[in-house]
């Protein structure tokens, strides 16, 4: 599954871009530090906005295009930022033959966003994963950790409305 890029305009601090500059100071030049860079950059800003991405390059010296490659690969990276509510759908075979794609275009007529994707607001993000590990309760989603099983596609509005 392909990772979305961020709709949302970039909002970072002077203080994690200060962070981030330390990261990249501290990786001395070291082109073998991207992964630690990135893992870091993450964990300052929650995800890797393409503005960071060319910062991390930028400051190591490497292609943007070498970034975006690596964030793209590990599953680890999000190019996207979380929302405070974080949906994850299952879409591994048990949830999906019980009807959990139907879960998830509701989710997504709901919320107005696609999987890998933030609302406006920033409360929910959504994602499609292959196996949350309750398959006797198909389909199943989790919202942050909370799990949710033997969905319809009717049930959606109101489990929603529990985050509002």
């Amino acid at each position: 599954m392909l990772k979305k890029i961020s709709k949302l305009p970039f909002k970072g601090t002077e203080e994690q871009e200060k962070r981030l500059r330390a990261a990249i100071d501290g990786a001395n030049g070291d082109k073998n530090r991207l992964m630690a860079v990135m893992q870091e950059a993450q964990e300052i800003y929650g995800y890797l906005p393409y503005e960071v991405q060319c910062m991390i390059a930028e400051g190591l010296d490497v292609p943007v295009e070498k970034v975006y490659g690596v964030a793209t690969f590990y599953a680890q990276f999000a190019l996207s930022p979380k929302g405070k509510y974080n949906i994850s759908v299952c879409l591994g075979t048990a949830c999906y033959v019980k009807g959990s794609q139907q879960v998830l275009d509701k989710l997504c007529d709901e919320l107005k966003i696609e999987p890998g994707e933030c609302t406006d607001d920033t409360k929910f993000s959504l994602e499609a994963c292959r196996c949350i590990g309750a398959c006797g309760l198909a389909p199943v989603m989790m919202i942050n950790e909370d799990v949710y099983g033997r969905l319809t596609p009717d049930m959606v509005p109101g489990i929603l409305q529990k985050y509002e």
